[in-house]
This record gives C-alpha cells, sequence and structure tokens, in this order.
C-alpha cells in the first residue's frame, strides 16, 4: 500500500539539469581519459545520466561536441595582464602550450575551423598585442608564434623515450645535441629566440636612433 502512496514512496534524486557547460566538462573529461575514438554521443549521453535525445537537443553531432571542448582548451589559457607586448605575448603563448599538454587529444583538432569565442578572443589578444608593439606585419608576427607553439606541443606529444644513441651514431652533429632533452626550458629559450627578432624591428620600447638603426633603409 505504501508503495502505491505518493507520499509514502522514496523521492529519486532530482536530475541535474543539462546545459551546455555540463556537456563539455563531461566531455574533456572522457576526451581526457579515453581520447577522441572513444567519444560517441551515446558514451557521452550515458556519462551524463541522460539519454541520447535530450543530449541531441543541445548539440548536433559529435563535431559540435570536438568543436566546444576544443575551444573549451583554448579558454583554460588565461589572458596577461600587465606588462609590455614582449611579456604578454610570452604569457599567453606558454599558457596555451600548457593547456595543450593538458589535453594532447586537442592537438590533432587543430586543423578545425576555430570559431569560438576563447580561440577567437586569444587571436584577438595576440593580434593586438602585436600591433601595440608596432610591428609591420602583426599577421606573420602571429603566424609564427602560433606555428612554433603548436609545432612545440606535437614534437613533445609524439616523444619517445627510447635510448637513440646507437642509431644516431653517423649523425655525430644530432647526436652531440641529442633528441632527449628538457621540452619546457627548449620551449622558453625557442620563443625567447623568435620575441628577440621581432623585439628588433618593433618600434615600441626601442630609442629613436635603434630605430633608424632596425628600419629599412631609404
Amino acid at each position: 500500500m505504501s508503495d502505491e502512496n505518493v507520499w509514502l514512496r522514496p523521492r529519486k534524486p532530482a536530475r541535474q539539469v543539462l546545459t551546455i557547460e555540463r556537456i563539455v566538462a563531461e566531455a574533456l573529461a572522457l576526451l581526457d581519459e579515453e581520447g577522441i575514438d572513444r567519444l560517441t554521443m551515446r558514451r557521452l549521453a550515458e556519462r551524463l545520466g541522460t539519454g541520447s535525445t535530450t543530449l541531441y537537443w543541445h548539440v548536433k553531432t559529435k563535431d559540435d561536441v570536438l568543436d566546444l571542448a576544443l575551444d573549451a582548451v583554448f579558454g583554460e589559457a588565461e589572458l596577461p595582464s600587465g606588462g609590455d607586448w614582449r611579456a604578454r605575448a610570452e604569457g599567453l603563448c606558454s599558457a596555451w602550450r600548457a593547456a595543450m599538454l593538458r589535453h594532447p587529444w586537442s592537438i590533432t583538432l587543430l586543423d578545425r575551423p576555430m570559431m569560438g569565442p576563447n580561440a577567437l578572443g586569444r587571436t584577438d589578444f595576440l593580434y593586438r598585442t602585436l600591433e601595440e608593439a608596432g610591428l609591420p606585419d602583426v599577421r606573420a608576427a602571429a603566424h609564427s608564434l602560433s606555428t612554433f607553439v603548436i609545432g612545440s606541443v606535437t614534437l613533445q606529444a609524439h616523444d619517445s623515450a627510447a635510448d637513440l644513441t646507437e642509431h644516431l651514431r653517423p649523425y655525430p652533429t644530432l647526436a652531440a645535441h641529442g633528441l632527449a632533452h628538457d621540452w619546457a626550458a627548449t620551449f622558453a629559450r625557442g620563443l625567447g629566440y623568435l620575441l628577440d627578432g621581432m623585439s628588433v624591428i618593433a618600434p615600441v620600447g626601442q630609442p629613436e636612433t635603434a630605430r633608424r638603426t632596425c628600419g629599412p633603409s631609404d
């Protein structure tokens, strides 16, 4: 009798409202744990404790989920505040690298159109920073920095721990410098080289004599 009475029947725990934020958070967790190949709409719905139909009401395809997850990774790269243009550019590149390394699967998605607010916001920040430096070709400078970050993360993600000493013996120069190294230190040094070059032609912060020396001849 008690099971038939609504007031005496045990209450089921209330379901959490499904939101885009919850979907993205769970998708990130699934991707981090199992990778892109294991991400399916059905599996994601199960982890969210909902039905596929409800999930499809918010996102239409797996590609939608991947686009949202990738933009969330960009969102983890905090925008630097304060400092000169070089410090801000360095801070953003370092934060972007760290975010992608926390989510290595994101590297394989960088050929997708990145139209989310986090990706566009950080790209705009980088362009604005380089524009404030007075660089003559902001697009080329931004492309150089982003390509360096992507390349560095890709190489680190595919780094092999194997001992290549014997394999590299016929290549003495390469063997002398080695393939095994401190990735963080190498990234910081390489980024510094790029920014050093940009600083030479950036008029902001340079004395007038340096600008005349570094600029094109008349």
